[in-house]
C-alpha cells in the first residue's frame, strides 16, 4: 500500500479524491494548500504526492518547495492541471522528473494509474 500525500485547495475534491485513491488501495492524508509541504511529507513518510490546486502557478509554487527538499528531489509527483499545456512546458522547463500531469477534468483511477506508473 502506498502513502499518498494529496494537497487539494478545494476541500470537497479532495475528499472525493482521497475515497476514489483509498478503494484503489493507497493510503491518503488529504491537506489543503500549505508551504508546509516537505513537513508534511516527512510527517506523513509519504511515497508520492498529489498537487490538485485551482490555479497551476499554485502547483508549481509547491512542486518547487518540495523539490527544494534535497530528499525529495525524486519523490514522485502527480499534478492535476487544467492548463495542460503550460503545465507541460513548465515542468520541461525545469527539467522535472518523476512527474507526471493528469489533466482536468479527471477520475480518481486516472490519478491512481498516474501514482502506479510513477512507483513502478
Amino acid at each position: 500500500m502506498s502513502r499518498i500525500l494529496l494537497i487539494d485547495d478545494t476541500p470537497e475534491i479532495a475528499e472525493l479524491l482521497t475515497f476514489a485513491l483509498r478503494d484503489l488501495g493507497h493510503e491518503v492524508f488529504a491537506a489543503g494548500y500549505t508551504t508546509a509541504l516537505n513537513e508534511l511529507v516527512l510527517q506523513q513518510r509519504a511515497d508520492a504526492v498529489v498537487l490538485d490546486c485551482s490555479a497551476y502557478d499554485m502547483s508549481e509554487a509547491l512542486f518547487d518547495i518540495l523539490r527544494s527538499h534535497s530528499g525529495h528531489a525524486e519523490l514522485p509527483v502527480v499534478i492535476i492541471s487544467d492548463t495542460e499545456r503550460e503545465a507541460d512546458a513548465s515542468l520541461r522547463a525545469r527539467n522535472a522528473r518523476r512527474v507526471l500531469l493528469v489533466p482536468k477534468p479527471f477520475t480518481g483511477s486516472q490519478v491512481a494509474r498516474a501514482i502506479d506508473q510513477l512507483l513502478a
